[in-house]
């Protein structure tokens, strides 16, 4: 989609420090952290959150996941633990219309992060 962020993120045309990218999913450091450890994982087609995830995606968020915990023990944080948290909606807290997962760790994290 020609004006989210996060697909423009994920063809390049604006930068960000990625952590992760196959052809499915990319994974970036998040510009405002919340936790010492704080990657944005978002899958390259654009869903605009998880309301829009059909049996078809079963696969991509499974790869999404699994991308997740490999970014965990790569980062140090899976045997202290970390936190996955997805926003959807206005009320939910979701800025960015495109389905991402903030992946939080480094830290005891308290309910009010995420």
């Amino acid at each position: 989609m020609k004006d989210c962020i996060f697909c423009q993120i994920a063809l390049k045309e604006i930068p960000s420090e990625i952590a992760y990218e196959d052809d499915q999913v990319i994974a970036f450091k998040d510009i405002q952290p919340l936790a010492p450890v704080h990657l944005l994982v978002i899958p390259k087609c654009h869903l605009c959150s998880i309301n829009d995830v059909t049996p078809e995606y079963e696969g991509l968020i499974g790869h999404t996941f699994s991308v997740i915990r490999r970014l965990a023990s790569e980062f140090g944080v899976s045997e202290s633990g970390y936190r996955v948290v997805t926003n959807t909606g206005t009320d939910g807290g979701q800025i960015v219309g495109h389905l991402h997962f903030h992946l939080l760790g480094g830290q005891a994290l308290n309910a009010k992060i995420g």
